[in-house]
């Protein structure tokens, strides 16, 4: 049984705080707990979530996890996604604190950037840069190692849930109408062990087994979906240029059209630091070492990340991840469903990373499983099935943003797009030409901006594009007068932290047409 949480550090300080206060999930102690033991499998971001909600319900919980994780913020041998950019969004950290309260606090203290959207976020789109305006959502950019860490300590904190590492899950015990345990190997069992349990649930990731497991117990075969667009991408980890603690995140991106997508990313993350990711649909290269890196960024749409590279101090090799493609299993679908197992996380769906939803959907599938077993209560045998559902459900927004994008690019495995794929993607390319115009006043295209970053970060709903002001301005459409910015919205401060480059920019802005 492992507990340590490390220490030193504003990190480390921000972890130990993090236990300060009772989590949603967390034992209840003036309740009875109905289940005597539950066991997650896997010890990540879903799996410790899981872990703080089943403790509420049962006197033990025990973890597994294959990986030895670490005492402190830095990459585990089992997350090679780690390495690149993730996003917290606003929705994602509601489901976050209804399950841990208090921990975006602890976040923030361990140096997590919070962005307001679009107003800490410079994009290009093909149609110009958006304006930054204000704050229609916000998201936290942070390293997904110090996240881990963090949730991690909290969890932990709690004396009813136990960390047993090294662990491997090699299947499950019981049978088709119910399951009773889980045979592993590792750690404390050398040789394979059934370990009893009143509910076991699968938090294993995107490599999850379950589906064997499910058909080794007699149930049907599970119906599982793939769009892939070939999506690879490569990340540089660098110290940010000095005086660049408020510089905005910046997004540049060709879109889906003829040719490969090309886009680069700069997330500023904590400690002074900045993941810069650079990416490719299939037909495009993206870059294997830094040599590679700097000419893909000069090739971009615009050079605004080519001009930064060389002012920051890389810290890392360029790190390449391609496991990108959005997959989804259709347990929700299976019409029997064995009561004590659930799937949750990225064992049950995952989305394209370049869209950033993976860790928001995770929590919001947690947060559906710690409702599910208020409501029924963890013994109820019809628990679990609910529990698919409703886990489902939390995929279906990230999930049709990501596939109705990818699904347009050349050479897409896995589906083809329809004409309501297309006449979709056309109505949100009018859609992004008309935000483009945005102007802070609170006119029509202003509404149109806000509603489509709220849905952008799982905030808002398709049908908010279908109000008075929304309609309005897409029926109107982009003044054909007015040519978008041919330079990014960067204030005169942020303009100086590129020297030499800004006077270019500079230029440029004023040679917009207005």
């Amino acid at each position: 049984m492992d507990r340590s949480r490390g220490a030193g550090s504003a990190a480390a300080r921000a972890a130990e705080g993090a236990g300060d206060e009772r989590p949603h999930g967390g034992t209840d102690r003036s309740r009875r707990p109905t289940l005597r033991r539950a066991v997650v499998l896997g010890g990540g971001f879903a799996g410790m979530l899981t872990a703080s909600v089943l403790a509420r319900h049962a006197e033990q919980v025990v973890v597994l996890d294959r990986d030895r994780l670490p005492a402190g913020p830095v990459a585990r041998a089992g997350l090679p996604q780690a390495r690149h950019g993730h996003l917290l969004m606003a929705s994602g950290a509601a489901s976050l604190e209804a399950l841990l309260p208090g921990l975006t606090d602890a976040l923030t203290a361990a140096g997590a950037r919070r962005l307001a959207l679009p107003g800490d976020l410079v994009t290009l789109t093909p149609h110009g840069w958006l304006p930054r305006i204000g704050e229609a959502s916000h998201g936290w950019c942070l390293s997904r190692d110090l996240l881990d860490w963090i949730v991690r300590a909290r969890v932990l904190a709690d004396p009813a849930i136990e960390l047993h590492q090294g662990v491997h899950g090699e299947g499950l015990v019981g049978e088709a109408r119910r399951v009773t345990g889980v045979r592993l190997r590792g750690g404390a069992w050398p040789d394979e062990h059934e370990l009893p349990a009143d509910l076991v649930v699968d938090a294993t990731g995107r490599g999850s087994r379950a589906p064997d497991w499910l058909a080794g117990l007699g149930l049907p075969e599970v119906a599982q979906e793939r769009v892939d667009c070939g999506l690879v991408y490569a990340t540089l980890l660098v110290r940010a240029p000095d005086g660049a603690a408020a510089f905005p995140s910046v997004s540049i991106r060709s879109g889906p059209g003829a040719g490969p997508d090309r886009a680069g990313v700069i997330f500023p993350i904590e400690d002074g630091r900045w993941l810069v990711t650079l990416s490719a649909t299939r037909g495009a290269e993206a870059p294997r070492d830094e040599a590679e890196f700097h000419a893909f960024a000069r090739a971009l749409p615009h050079p605004l990340i080519a001009d930064l590279l060389p002012l920051c101090e890389p810290l890392d090799r360029v790190r390449r991840y391609g496991n990108t493609a959005d997959r989804r299993r259709r347990y929700d679908r299976l019409r029997r469903w064995p009561a004590g197992f659930a799937v949750v996380g990225d064992a049950v769906a995952h989305t394209n990373p370049a869209y950033g939803h993976g860790l928001s959907v995770a929590a919001a599938g947690v947060l559906a499983l710690a409702r599910a077993l208020e409501r029924r209560g963890a013994d109820d045998g019809r628990v679990t099935g609910e529990v698919q559902r409703a886990v489902h459900r939390a995929t279906r927004a990230a999930w049709s943003l990501a596939t109705g994008q990818d699904v347009l690019y050349p050479e897409v495995a896995g589906a083809r797009p329809t004409r309501g794929d297309r006449a979709r993607a056309r109505l949100g390319e009018r859609l992004q030409a008309v935000a483009v115009r945005a102007d802070g006043t609170g006119g029509d295209a202003d509404a149109v901006l806000g509603a489509l970053v709220r849905l952008g970060t799982l905030e808002g709903r398709p049908a908010d594009l279908a109000r008075p002001a929304a309609v309005r301005a897409l029926l109107r459409g982009p003044a054909p007068e007015v040519l978008p910015g041919r330079e990014p919205p960067l204030t005169e401060g942020e303009l100086a932290l590129l020297g030499e480059s800004a006077g270019r920019l500079r230029d440029g802005a004023r040679g917009r047409a207005v």
